[in-house]
């Protein structure tokens, strides 16, 4: 039994927390620093399960007995369960064990299945939401686009609805309520206006104990210098750890969506530092995050004061014209328009590719495409035409809710209901290290590429010229990974076909992050590889391939056979360019 009076005490405490999120909350909106939202972005969701419904409502056969196949499952939990209270089954043999069903790792604590009220809410919850998707699945007359965007919204609406989020109906949150009297929850509720508070009044979900690390010495601490600096980006020059480096020097675009060291995470996962030991000269664009000053800073921009002038610049340190250029994500679509963009110019500065989860053609992109309609972008770009910029804000959250169980209602529960602050990891602490965009820049990315589809049909425009990828002849790294649900691996295949010279298709196991961190000496993930991609994706996998242990070897091996000559190393600020100040430099250290 909890200490009542311990218990009506925390509650006290509690009021007091709670009186403290709903000022956190509303002080903003009072003040006008926050415009209200919601309907706005609701109303696309509505209008998607509301085309779904007609299709089920035209057919009222069909829909009655799709009712009625719900009903059946779920008066047959609640006849287990009641079986279950008079102890015995459905056969007339006495039993107290749930039966065997499925479940999920929310509901895996033995408190869901000991107590036949918990078992039945999980179960029926579990049952909805499957008929739910159904539903969708199955409606008739519903084009492929709004299917997939009232998927999305079902995954948000049955994610929220989950009995695992609710103290009143979490066995787990009912028992460590009453064993700490309360205090799980006053702790809960502190950490809530903490971090409404630190949101400016929107909720950044803690995800990690960001406080336990340190740029410089326990993340981005691959050694190195900054060797140029405009408004737009810092560039990076590594230390050489080897007797001799590949003549080649390589350059890293990585995305302006997030920082750059998700690459350097730290000395066990970076890349940069492997590719460093690898015996190349790595620079890597540290991409400023922007304010208002960097409003009008479009694609344009990016490419000509960040890839153009990072070319110049290690030109300039180093003495060499041709470089290796590496692109990751949105930095991958930016090389590979500024790919066709040289091409059309003659400019041969950049002799090889590797394009890192990167979509060039955006038919079958991934999930984020649900937020790139002509009414969601027309929302966005008046939010950003007041600031002169998309908070970071915006674009974490709507990365946690392409999967929301684990990047959202996990972490609130654990963290806001059962009171425990989450651990120190690295890669949550860098997601959650979010960077702002330029409005221009954002606008143009997301009219041209997920709305329009610009860049493959051969009708993107930057500096004036059309761009045509048929002209990029040089050769091409492409890798993808198969869980992506940001960059698809079935859209990087098809992408990759529109260039004009040799691709290696790649496919690494895991997701858009861990698919491409994936060290040598802790290689989770194997790869498939199967010449060129060509034909159908599905055809191309079922032939591939498959290693085990990481790309990255496959990958090295590949790099060297490009320019295989060798240098004396080179020490950041000795050449061309002196040095401005130590790795990770300035413009990563500026937070949101």
């Amino acid at each position: 039994m909890p200490d009542f009076d311990a218990m009506a005490r925390n509650m006290g405490k509690l009021v007091d927390f709670s009186g403290k999120v709903a000022a956190a909350y509303l002080k903003p909106r009072e003040s006008g620093e926050i415009k209200p939202t919601f309907g706005e972005e609701a109303f696309d969701g509505f209008q998607m399960m509301g085309k779904v419904a007609e299709s089920w409502i035209a057919n009222p056969a069909r829909m009655f007995h799709a009712q009625a196949t719900l009903a059946s499952q779920l008066f047959g939990l609640w006849g287990d369960s009641l079986a279950r209270l008079g102890g015995v089954g459905r056969d007339g043999t006495p039993t107290t064990a749930a039966p065997e069903r499925k479940t999920d790792k929310r509901f895996a604590a033995p408190e869901w299945r000991g107590t036949p009220m918990f078992d039945f809410l999980h179960q029926a919850y579990l049952a909805t939401t499957d008929w739910a998707k159904t539903m969708i699945e199955d409606a008739e007359g519903v084009d492929e686009p709004t299917r997939e965007k009232a998927a999305f919204y079902l995954r948000q609406i049955s994610s929220a609805l989950s009995p695992a989020n609710f103290l009143a109906t979490n066995p787990e949150l009912i028992r460590e309520t009453f064993r700490e009297n309360g205090e799980n929850l006053v702790r809960g509720m502190r950490m809530l206006a903490e971090d409404i508070t630190a949101g400016r009044g929107e909720l950044k979900i803690r995800q990690s104990d960001a406080s336990q690390f340190k740029l410089g010495t326990d993340m981005a601490a691959t050694p190195g210098k900054v060797v140029f600096r405009n408004d737009l980006m810092e560039l990076i020059q590594y230390a050489p750890t080897t007797e001799t480096v590949i003549r080649r020097p390589l350059l890293i675009v990585p995305p302006w969506i997030n920082k750059f060291y998700v690459l350097d995470l730290n000395k066990e996962k970076s890349f940069i530092g492997w590719m460093v030991s690898q015996g190349l000269t790595v620079f890597v664009i540290s991409w400023v995050n922007p304010d208002e000053r960097h409003a009008t800073k479009d694609w344009d921009a990016y490419m000509r004061e960040g890839i153009f002038a990072a070319l110049d610049a290690i030109e300039a340190a180093v003495g060499e014209r041709e470089v290796t250029a590496v692109g990751y994500c949105v930095g991958g679509t930016l090389l590979a328009a500024t790919l066709a963009f040289m091409a059309a110019k003659g400019d041969r500065r950049i002799g090889s590719t590797t394009l890192l989860t990167t979509q060039v053609d955006f038919e079958h992109a991934g999930d984020l495409k649900v937020f790139a309609d002509e009414a969601q972008i027309r929302v966005i770009e008046n939010e950003m035409r007041a600031s002169g910029y998309l908070p970071g804000s915006k674009m974490a959250n709507a990365f946690n809710m392409l999967r929301p169980d684990e990047l959202i209602w996990s972490y609130a529960v654990n963290t806001y209901l059962k009171g425990k602050p989450p651990a120190a990891f690295d890669l949550l602490a860098w997601n959650a290290d979010s960077t702002r965009m330029t409005a221009a820049n954002h606008a143009f990315y997301l009219r041209n590429c997920y709305l329009e589809n610009k860049l493959t049909a051969g009708e993107m425009v930057l500096g004036g010229e059309r761009l045509n990828l048929g002209l990029v002849t040089i050769p091409i790294y492409d890798l993808a990974t198969k869980e992506d649900h940001i960059a698809p691996a079935r859209s990087v295949f098809q992408g990759a076909r529109f260039f004009g010279g040799p691709v290696r298709y790649v496919l690494a196991g895991s997701g858009h992050i861990a698919g491409v961190v994936n060290p040598p000496a802790k290689a989770k993930y194997g790869y498939w590889t199967g010449g060129e991609p060509k034909g159908v994706f599905d055809e191309w996998l079922a032939s591939a391939k498959e290693s085990k242990g990481t790309w990255w070897l496959d990958w090295i091996e590949w790099i060297k056979a490009q320019a295989p000559e060798t240098v004396p190393p080179r020490e950041p600020g000795s050449g061309g360019l002196e040095a401005i100040c130590d790795a990770p430099g300035e413009y990563v250290r500026v937070a949101s």
